[in-house]
């Protein structure tokens, strides 16, 4: 075996355009062909196919025939993956040299004929991008989550599999666009609407909740639509038990009823009485309040009891909601029901989305239809990201002609836009080849398409005006103007996005929604601190896009951002109220970056107890970038072992190991999750796991060793080029749309490359995704 490679060694030395000498200033051996026979031929044959790689099948062919195994062979080497440390490996100037040999190979041949990969033709708006495209187009805040179907995930991120639409779906699709229709134009309603909105039944009470006037405690905050000015019902319930008994009820509290921070209802609840009988005790809690039309906050809370004392009296936790352990020391609000309109105000009053659409009004009847296309022209060039033709407008204006016949103008101009939110152009991304276009071409896509790829990947929506204006002038073909309009876009609040959209995916912070720690073990654990988690990382994210601050700040830091009820948690004092603030921390601090976060610690422990399995993983995949391969179908979990569970988790996973179907994997895992150990299911710092002292003594997949969370970022800013490349992929697979594979290695090589002057900043990366072969250019099937 060892001969039939060193027999190649002139024909991969000839395709590198390399002689044995330049490949490194070293010794002969040092060369790549030899490194192969020395380093990796004794595990990668066709006898042992170590990770499923076999060299020895590829020998005899140029290394361009087998590009996929090459790249993997990059990334791993690049990662000190390979060989394992535990085999012999070259020293660090045979790494680099053959690395470069190897990508300066790869990245010439890209740069040659480039290959962008192959992104479907057609994709359906996901929820998000729905939700965000109804907001800049039409001026309306909707929550479509309770209209449209979750999407799937791939590869990370929900933007990938989103290529068909079921006649069910479609029938949802219709039914959004009707009834958003209905509440931006402010028509007719017919019979009134209901909206019900439940408060999460772990959510604590006994405190301010941020957004809420200072002296209320409790209650919730509900963004909501009123589509015209005018009468609507307001009903409000309270928690109750198992029993139907509303906990904390034991003497009378106010209920205050807002819209924005203006009072407009109040009530006394008390307790039932002898009888015991709870079912009516909020049934008077209902009023009917005349509000403008638009989008509102609706708030209903509780006025803070005014004995100090009783607030603060013998509570051990925070986490008030539970009956058995932590029953409520005061009521809490349930559901919010909000009915209407019953009754429009004759007063002339325009919606923000009214005065969007009807930016021009007809003079008379005759005018009625030169008004509508102006207005439909205008809402398509939008909705459908590109000039509108004529043959664009016959559809929504038939709609319009035939509602208007019925129910007047305003009537019309509903039925058009229902027409335009319903239609294929406006759910659908969709890419035309050009019709010269050979099989398995390769061209750069027109400034309209690359507009559109742009809105959704930075902002999770539309083309503006200005981004459409230059499209239309091709401006964006030029580089200069290009970036101009990037950089715009990310200074613009709309680029939120990519911490909502992008980082809650890539980071798992969705996760938290379903997180149930066990209550045993973790008693202080509510709906109050998942939130917290939650927005302390995408605060700390936002920081690093609104400062243009590098990604690596995002692996270290000196500061996080926490309010009382995660401060608590952490153990850090002097943080006071429900506001979250920028906090700077000391060097000891145990918080910091992304890895001492209690979202991602979280997400990433089981319910009762922490998973170095699970944190090892999501730190190769989220932050190194060399996630493992699924395991066979036939290895067993580690519960269904015979290792004794009275064993620490440290000696159960050795012996886990020393399955050899298991450890290929777990030598690469465990060691990264080890070094978190110091932080427990809930991420709250521990010097103890039960009665043993935690070992948090890990190490990375090259070879480094080292104890504790420390050492864990130390190892990764040793080599920062790995996380900005992790970074880099993460964000072009969002991007385009699609997972990458090895034809993509070369453009996230320039990426990074391009970024590193200045130390990896964030929107450096950004650009140099929105300039990448994969983003400007398409292939044809």
């Amino acid at each position: 075996m060892p001969r039939k490679i060193l027999t190649i060694a002139p024909c991969l030395l000839s395709i590198l355009g390399l002689g044995a000498s330049s490949v490194v200033a070293a010794p002969p051996e040092a060369d790549l062909p030899a490194l192969l026979d020395e380093y990796c031929i004794d595990c990668h044959d066709g006898g042992i196919k170590r990770g499923g790689l076999d060299l020895e099948a590829i020998a005899g062919d140029e290394i361009g025939e087998h590009a996929e195994i090459w790249e993997n062979v990059i990334r791993r080497m690049g990662a000190r993956q390979m060989p394992p440390p535990d085999e012999v490996r070259p020293d660090e100037e045979t790494y680099t040299a053959s690395l470069e040999a190897l990508t300066k190979f790869f990245d010439s041949r890209a740069e040659e004929s480039p290959d962008p990969g192959h992104v479907d033709a057609i994709r359906r708006l996901t929820r998000t991008e729905y939700q965000n495209a109804i907001r800049d187009l039409l001026d309306v805040q909707v929550d479509v989550s309770e209209m449209l179907p979750k999407d799937e995930l791939s590869h990370g991120f929900d933007n990938i599999t989103v290529g068909s639409l079921s006649p069910t779906l479609l029938s949802r699709y219709i039914s959004a666009a009707q009834k958003i229709s209905r509440i931006a134009v402010g028509g007719d309603q017919g019979s009134p609407q209901i909206r019900v909105v439940r408060v999460p039944a772990d959510r604590t009470q006994d405190k301010h909740i941020d957004g809420l006037p200072f002296g209320t405690r409790g209650g919730v905050v509900i963004d909501h639509t009123f589509p015209v000015t005018g009468e609507y019902e307001v009903d409000i319930r309270l928690s109750r038990d198992r029993n139907e008994t509303v906990e904390g009820l034991n003497k009378p509290h106010e209920i205050e009823l807002l819209i924005g921070k203006v009072k407009v209802g109040e009530f006394t609840v008390k307790p039932p009485g002898k009888s015991k009988d709870y079912s009516k005790v909020d049934a008077h809690l209902k009023k009917r309040i005349t509000v403008k039309g638009g989008p509102q906050k609706l708030g209903v809370t509780f006025v803070q009891d005014s004995s100090a004392l009783l607030e603060i009296k013998r509570k051990p936790y925070d986490a008030q909601y539970n009956m058995h352990r932590h029953p409520r020391q005061k009521p809490a609000i349930f559901q919010v029901s909000i009915s209407g309109p019953f009754k429009a105000d004759d007063v002339v009053n325009p919606t923000p989305s009214q005065e969007r659409i009807f930016f021009r009004h007809p003079d008379s009847a005759e005018d009625e239809v030169d008004c509508a296309k102006e207005i439909l022209s205008r809402l398509m060039r939008r909705a459908y990201r590109r000039p509108v033709s004529d043959a664009d407008l016959v559809g929504p204006m038939k709609f319009f002609e035939e509602a208007r016949t019925e129910g007047g103008y305003e009537a019309g101009i509903e039925a058009g836009l229902s027409a335009i939110l319903a239609s294929p152009r406006f759910l659908f991304r969709v890419e035309v080849d050009p019709a010269d276009a050979e099989s398995g071409s390769v061209y750069q896509i027109d400034d309209l398409t690359l507009a559109s790829r742009m809105a959704f990947f930075i902002w999770s929506s539309l083309p503006d005006d200005e981004l459409l204006e230059v499209a239309e002038k091709d401006g964006l073909s030029d580089p200069a103007t290009l970036e101009k309009q990037i950089r715009r876009m990310l200074a613009d609040p709309r680029a939120e996005s990519l911490v909502t959209n992008f980082a809650d995916q890539w980071l798992h912070l969705r996760n938290l929604a379903s997180v149930s720690p066990d209550l045993r073990l973790f008693p202080d654990f509510d709906d109050n601190l998942r939130q917290s988690f939650k927005l302390e990382t995408e605060l700390f994210f936002k920081s690093i896009l609104e400062e243009d601050r590098s990604v690596l700040d995002l692996l270290k830091a000196d500061y996080t951002f926490l309010n009382e009820r995660l401060a608590k948690h952490y153990g850090i004092p002097g943080i006071y109220g429900s506001r979250f603030r920028k906090v700077m921390l000391d060097e000891d601090s145990k918080r910091g970056g992304l890895m001492r976060h209690g979202s991602v610690l979280t997400v990433t422990s089981y319910a009762n107890r922490t998973s170095p399995v699970i944190r090892g993983n999501w730190i190769l995949e989220n932050i190194l970038g060399t996630p493992t391969p699924p395991p066979p179908p036939d290895v067993p979990s580690l519960d269904d072992e015979v290792i004794s569970a009275s064993l620490p988790m440290r000696e159960r996973l050795a012996a886990h190991r020393e399955k050899k179907s298991c450890a290929v994997c777990h030598v690469l895992m465990d060691p990264p999750g080890f070094s978190l150990e110091h932080y427990d299911a809930v991420g709250r710092w521990r010097s103890r796991d039960g009665e043993l002292p935690v070992d948090a003594s890990g190490g990375l997949p090259d070879g480094t060793e080292f104890t504790g969370v420390e050492g864990l970022e130390e190892g990764f800013l040793e080599r920062p080029e790995l996380f900005a490349r992790t970074v880099a992929e993460k964000l072009l697979v969002y991007g385009v749309g699609r997972g990458i594979g090895h034809q993509d290695a070369p453009a996230v090589r320039a990426i990074v490359s391009g970024a590193e002057d200045s130390n990896f900043k964030l929107s450096d990366i950004i650009i140099g995704v929105v300039k990448s072969v994969p983003f400007t250019m398409r292939k044809t099937p």
